[in-house]
């Protein structure tokens, strides 16, 4: 039987795979871990519950309330808000966990749910690993004053402002700046924030009706964002994902800023501020050779981990590095966030244009990247990908072949039903050529 959580909480297909039974059921297994330490210390659990504008996330959310209720917890219903502010929000209400609705960069019918435990830090897999063995459990239900109470806490989205301000080394003014919200959960509190710290700030995708969500905006569809950056003569774009727990970044010509550049812009700023703990960036396999190159140029380490913002955050958490993420946008500043934050991000981006008088574009030549196809083979055994001989020898043959001058990696997703192929070469038609020949031993050997 497959492991029911994936690398950003229980992902799927919502009202088929994720429903509100199970919901239901993962909330009170929830509250029962999660809520052990308090009720041992004979105090009511506290959990703080967020989503993005997902219509589906208004029947989920109403049954993870409910179960969590239920079980005697007290909820903070903070609405639709980012993934970054429901972890901030679990520390700064000293609550004992939240929980957070949302299938992030997927597709609207998609949705998940994610805990964090106090202090708004993702789980472990051990603690994971036992919300799942408690589904279906028999438990004594609290009656009367000892059930869980519901609070529609609205203040939530000031809190985070203040906190994001507060963290911003230098104003915004005289920046141009078009946030692109993908009509998700930071469709509100994105071009807020970049107005009160003193840019102009134009919107796209910030008119989110719970249909919309993702869909032609937002991090992984950039064409809308680059025609704005360009029309309005903006200084540079930003762009997030539907949980806003991603920023990549525009720049006025609409040429794309990644999160490996966004990565390298940061650390080398951070280096010279002495705020870059044992001058170290931590990102993770899939971060561009070019990254590594230029850290290596610059005097800064990196240490890479296995894909998932949680693994990143896990080797800064053991070592105390300050920053790290993914080349997907994942940022994390663990001085003022325990994950990813995608409108942090955007900030400390636009701080660092305004404070050397950079753009985007002279500030991301920081590195070159090499050039990079990744595609999605789906239809095929995902979970087959490590171990099927066939396809580790076509692996080791192509790297073979690469002779140093670039690399591969094939791996399965944790949030989507796919095997991702990756190859980087010292030319785009040689990569692209390489990942066809493995996407084809991968569809014949993996085929479902």
């Amino acid at each position: 039987m497959s492991r029911l959580f994936g690398t950003d909480g229980v992902r799927g297909l919502a009202n088929v795979d994720i429903t509100a039974d199970l919901a239901l059921q993962l909330a009170v297994s929830a509250a029962h871990v999660l809520g052990r330490e308090a009720r041992e210390s004979g105090r009511k659990p506290k959990a703080v519950v967020g989503r993005d504008p997902r219509a589906s996330g208004e029947f989920l959310g109403a049954a993870v309330i409910a179960g969590l209720a239920s079980a005697g917890v007290d909820v903070h219903d903070v609405g639709v808000l980012p993934t970054p502010a429901v972890a901030f929000l679990t520390a700064d209400m000293d609550a004992h966990f939240g929980v957070m609705l949302s299938a992030s960069h997927n597709a609207m019918p998609d949705n998940g749910i994610k805990f964090f435990a106090s202090g708004g830090h993702k789980l472990p897999d051990a603690v994971e690993d036992e919300i799942e063995a408690g589904l279906g459990k028999d438990w004594e239900r609290p009656t009367g004053a000892q059930v869980g109470r519901v609070l529609q806490n609205r203040a939530g989205q000031a809190r985070y402002v203040a906190h994001l301000l507060e963290a911003l080394p230098n104003r915004l003014d005289g920046l141009t700046v078009v946030i692109d919200g993908a009509h998700g959960a930071a469709s509100s509190v994105s071009p807020e924030v970049f107005r009160l710290a003193g840019a102009d700030v134009f919107e796209i995708g910030t008119e989110p009706d719970g249909l919309n969500i993702n869909d032609g905006y937002g991090s992984t569809h950039l064409q809308h964002l680059k025609d704005a950056v360009v029309k309005r003569g903006a200084d540079i774009g930003i762009a997030h994902d539907g949980d806003a727990d991603r920023c990549l970044a525009v720049d006025a010509d609409g040429n794309e800023i990644d999160g490996d550049q966004i990565m390298g812009i940061l650390a080398v700023d951070m280096k010279s501020r002495g705020a870059l703990h044992d001058d170290t960036l931590v990102a993770t396999v899939m971060s561009n050779l070019g990254l590594l190159h230029a850290m290596e140029r610059e005097g800064i380490k990196v240490k890479q981990t296995g894909v998932g913002d949680r693994y990143v955050l896990e080797e800064m958490r053991a070592s105390a590095h300050t920053l790290g993420g993914e080349q997907s946008g994942h940022v994390i500043l663990l001085e003022h966030g325990t994950t990813g934050d995608g409108v942090l991000t955007g900030l400390m981006l636009a701080a660092r244009m305004a404070a050397t008088g950079k753009t985007i574009a002279e500030l991301g030549t920081v590195m070159s990247r090499l050039p990079q196809e990744l595609i999605n083979v789906k239809g095929v055994d995902k979970a087959r990908v490590e171990t099927d001989e066939g396809v580790q020898a076509a692996v080791a043959e192509e790297t073979a072949r690469l002779d140093g001058s670039g690399r591969v990696l094939l791996r399965k997703s944790g949030t989507e039903p796919v095997v991702r192929v990756m190859v980087e070469a010292a030319t785009a038609d040689e990569a692209k050529a390489v990942a066809d020949r493995l996407v084809s031993v991968v569809k014949e050997r993996l085929a479902l």
